[in-house]
């Protein structure tokens, strides 16, 4: 699909940078000696019946800052809707860092504090906040409305055998590609890196952070790997597969399919230099799209959902924020109600008009989303094919195992063999600590 289409709304759909590689880059605070408001108190989880148990209660969404408005919208849609009359709903906005985000959540869970009765929070947080006892089992009410989802979206609200959270907006990569230097997209990773290398190379985040976690993850599943056991309890890393993936990756950058300037790129670095001519393909978020019309070669680029691996599977790795009933919220029932409407198929097209990407599916086959999002297509698609990052509660030590090690293994420092082999005793290490 060619989506050089522009639009108004262009500028909103910026915002999706917000729900994109955000997860997982500081280790948990407080993490040793953790303890739960639910794992004692015999709370049962959230369903359905609740909605009907709902009163009158005034109800707090603690969320990231608003900057782009979407979650301000959404808010006065749902109190000006007769049908959640009794129900009102005020936004708490925390800082728009990512840490701060995070632990301003964190530090009223430790204290027992009511004070956010709904959170949004980072797709990677979801077995943190479960395993802590920080959030409510929202398992029937899931379970209930699951065939609305987006599948990969709901594999972020999971955590061991239970759903903790409900999709709210989701966002995954691209693949960006020079219309002038390819006649037609890439179908598989292979023959990206060969036009790559025929070409001005391929760039992607390989610097030192999350950035490498998620490139790394997204290449490693498609070639049909894998970093955790089944049951989250062991690493998975050192496989054939993911071996395969590394020595891919590696070889990338020794045979000029990838520039080695990659190494310190993230995602601005990345979005910079492709704006410049300075590549022929480029992996990253949905933003760099948005900004993209503005640059000497808005008229000579494209996008399309990650490739697949040559044999194998398209993958992707998932961004985006949920929503949690926090455990010690005296208004669990309507907390509940605030959320069921938050994330309505109405809701979700006032939050796509603001540039947050729906997570129902139905959502797409609106005409004032795809007007909103003029590559809903191919976001519709990246999406359904895309998984989520490991989930366990101590994803941020994993990340760092992943990263630190990949980023080793790409620099030449040791082999990917070696790295993988570390990387497996450094994520084993980290699984001991919960």
């Amino acid at each position: 699909m060619n989506v050089r289409t522009r639009t108004a709304a262009a500028l909103a759909v910026a915002t999706l940078a917000l729900t994109g590689c955000a997860g997982g880059t500081s280790a948990p605070e407080g993490q040793e000696g953790t303890s739960g408001g639910q794992e004692d108190d015999g709370s049962g989880a959230l369903g359905p019946e609740a909605l009907d148990e709902a009163g009158e209660a005034e109800i707090t969404w603690c969320a990231q800052k608003d900057s782009s408005g979407q979650f301000t919208a959404v808010l006065e849609a749902f109190n000006s809707d007769p049908a959640n009359e009794g129900v009102t709903l005020s936004l708490l906005e925390f800082p728009a860092s990512t840490d701060e985000w995070r632990n301003q959540f964190i530090q009223r869970q430790q204290a027992e504090s009511p004070e956010c009765d709904i959170f949004g929070s980072d797709v990677v947080w979801t077995a943190e906040l479960a395993q802590r006892g920080f959030i409510r089992d929202l398992t029937p009410y899931v379970e209930s409305r699951a065939d609305e989802f987006i599948p990969s979206t709901l594999e972020t609200a999971a955590y061991d055998g239970s759903y903790w959270a409900v999709p709210l907006g989701t966002n995954v990569a691209f693949l960006y590609y020079r219309t002038d230097h390819l006649d037609s997209a890439p179908r598989t990773w292979q023959e990206a890196y060969a036009a790559g290398q025929a070409n001005d190379g391929l760039i992607y985040q390989a610097a030192a952070y999350e950035g490498l976690t998620v490139n790394f993850v997204t290449l490693a599943t498609a070639a049909g790997g894998t970093i955790l056991s089944d049951d989250g309890k062991a690493s998975a890393i050192n496989s054939p597969e993911n071996l395969a993936a590394l020595e891919f990756m590696s070889q990338g950058i020794e045979n000029g399919s990838v520039p080695p300037a990659v190494l310190t790129y993230m995602e601005e670095e990345t979005r910079r230099a492709f704006e410049a001519g300075e590549a022929t393909l480029a992996v990253n978020w949905t933003y760099a799209y948005v900004l993209g019309q503005d640059a000497p070669i808005a008229d000579d680029f494209d996008i399309v959902a990650l490739p697949a691996w040559d044999g194998g599977d398209a993958s992707g790795v998932l961004g985006g924020v949920n929503l949690v009933v926090s455990a010690f919220s005296e208004h669990p029932e309507e907390a509940l109600q605030a959320i069921d409407g938050i994330t309505s198929a109405a809701s979700q097209v006032t939050q796509a008009q603001k540039g947050l990407a729906p997570t129902l599916e139905a959502a797409y086959d609106d005409a004032a989303v795809q007007e909103a999002l003029p590559f809903w297509e191919t976001l519709r698609d990246g999406v359904r094919q895309a998984t989520s990052r490991p989930v366990t509660p101590v994803y941020a030590q994993i990340s760092r195992a992943i990263y630190t090690n990949v980023s080793a293994a790409l620099s030449g420092e040791v082999s990917p063999a070696a790295a993988l082999e570390q990387a497996d005793a450094d994520i084993n290490e980290a699984l001991t600590t919960f």
